[in-house]
């Protein structure tokens, strides 16, 4: 049996997916990102949302549907191990490139020559 499945049995439960579909709408409505069901990191995109959101109504929904599913809890905080923090942009992930200049510059010259029409000037 497919293990998502067993771990997504609490949107079996109408009150519970009732929660879930009011946080998806509020997470669209303020990030513009549309987040699915079926998507295998749901919980740890709802839960990031939420701690990024500056609306009330998410947190209180967020912290509702938490407190009726254990299984929220314990995910959230496994994710925050194994994941590095990315940077992100308009609710997609973002690669770093500040942290691949400082580790390549430090072998490479400073850049200080600007272009002008095509030619090295200076």
């Amino acid at each position: 049996m497919n293990p998502m499945i067993s771990e997504r049995n609490w949107l079996f439960d109408p009150a519970l997916l009732k929660l879930a579909h009011q946080c998806r709408r509020l997470i669209q409505s303020e990030f513009g990102v549309k987040l699915h069901f079926d998507e295998a990191n749901l919980e740890q995109q709802l839960a990031d949302y939420a701690s990024k959101t500056r609306s009330p109504h998410l947190a209180k929904t967020w912290e509702a549907l938490k407190q009726q599913v254990p299984a929220l809890n314990t995910t959230e905080e496994e994710e925050e191990e194994h994941h590095p923090t990315l940077r992100m942009y308009r609710g997609q992930p973002v690669m770093d490139s500040r942290s691949e200049q400082k580790e390549g510059s430090s072998t490479e010259e400073p850049r200080h020559k600007k272009m002008y029409r095509g030619h090295l000037v200076g």
